[in-house]
């Protein structure tokens, strides 16, 4: 098994997608000294840049764009801006707002990976005769003898993005390149390696926020978008306990941010259990109540051929979660998942990706969760 880099037979026309930060910059430079046949693209995501985040985010503004320029020349590359912003906000924005709506708790950036990047992106690479699309994640696409392709986890654990990539089919494994992947470094070497290539983005700041909510208020901007629609906060027996101006403005297993009146009768603290968007209540409870140990997930990808029969996997549920046991087993087309050990804080709209070992075998998103026997003793 070997590595989709520099030991292909021919040098890849290859568009590298140049966010503005510093991780794609290295990676489109390594791609280009590799030997392969760069282009630079820089994605246009908005219609209103200037409504997008300021301050060197390294996704989407107008500066973004800018130092994706700059790192080109840099490295010497054509560069380009291709705007797909109609399609950004119909597939990543307005799913977001619509998930949110149906008391669900999305992944924006797995979602701008599924559609974005290597689907919008991908398919117009193709169509002009790219080979590949390389981008700054941190994992690696490994070649088998018989062709197939294997997503896997970056050799780093602490840099791994393979739980965003986890949406990506056969097809699209074909055609990705992520030349960071096998970096057995620190993220301040990678800047120490942009400074030593010349590439003024060797210390802008990683971008951690959501690239569209121009000031990280998700729950300003989903009322923006929604409207206020209040609603009562309700305890396991139904009683109320507080209210709320949109369920859209909570996520299952929070905790802070509840202004709940009324304490709990064993003084301790409460969480999000539940939310329900047809009566609009949002249901609170103690920390055991969020034991969860099985799940229904819908809409699988993955990452290979699908798998036959149940089988033991490890999960991750977060993008910057650690992993779980589970036994998993696709039915009717829907992936039925048990927890060796109770999980917490699951919920639906989130995606579950599952591993054999350090290969990504697909992901699916998170439809149902079934709790513990004491968990439902609990509420």
């Amino acid at each position: 098994m070997t590595e989709i880099s520099q030991q292909r037979p021919r040098p890849l026309r290859v568009l590298a997608a140049m966010s503005g930060g510093v991780d794609s910059a290295v990676a489109a430079a390594r791609a280009a000294e590799a030997g392969h046949d760069v282009t630079g693209v820089h994605l246009a995501l908005s219609a209103n840049p200037q409504s997008f985040r300021t301050g060197a985010r390294g996704c989407c503004t107008i500066e973004d764009s800018r130092d994706a320029r700059r790192a080109a020349d840099v490295i010497g590359i054509p560069f380009y801006v291709w705007d797909l912003a109609e399609r950004f906000r119909e597939d990543v924005v307005d799913d977001f707002v619509a998930e949110y709506e149906a008391g669900r708790t999305p992944n924006p950036c797995l979602r701008c990976n599924e559609k974005i990047k290597f689907a919008a992106l991908l398919d117009k690479a193709i169509a002009l005769g790219f080979d590949a699309v390389c981008t700054g994640h941190y994992a690696k696409v490994l070649v088998n003898e018989d062709g197939t392709r294997e997503l896997h986890r970056a050799s780093d654990m602490a840099k791994d993005q393979s739980y965003v990539l986890g949406v990506l089919d056969d097809r699209q494994l074909a055609h990705a390149m992520f030349p960071l992947g096998d970096t057995l470094t620190t993220k301040g070497e990678i800047r120490v390696e942009a400074e030593r290539r010349g590439l003024a983005v060797a210390k802008k700041p990683d971008s951690h926020d959501i690239c569209f909510i121009a000031d990280g208020d998700t729950q300003g901007f989903l009322s923006n978008r929604l409207g206020k629609a209040e609603g009562d906060i309700v305890d396991e027996s139904g009683a109320v306990v507080g209210s709320h101006e949109g369920a859209y403005g909570f996520t299952i297993g929070q905790r802070k941010g509840l202004r709940i009146g009324t304490p709990a009768p064993d003084g301790k603290p409460r969480y999000v259990l539940d939310i329900s968007p047809v009566d609009n209540t949002v249901t609170v409870g103690p920390v055991a109540a969020l034991d969860v140990s099985a799940l229904s997930a819908i809409k699988p990808r993955w990452c290979g051929a699908a798998p036959t029969g149940p089988g033991t996997y490890t999960a991750q549920l977060r993008a910057h979660g650690g992993e779980t046991e589970v036994r998993a087993e696709l039915v009717d087309g829907q992936l039925e998942v048990s927890f060796t050990e109770p999980v917490r804080g699951v919920a639906p709209g989130q995606a579950i990706v599952l591993y054999d070992d350090t290969r990504v075998v697909g992901s699916a998103t998170i439809a149902t969760t079934r709790r513990t026997a004491a968990a439902a003793a609990a509420v």
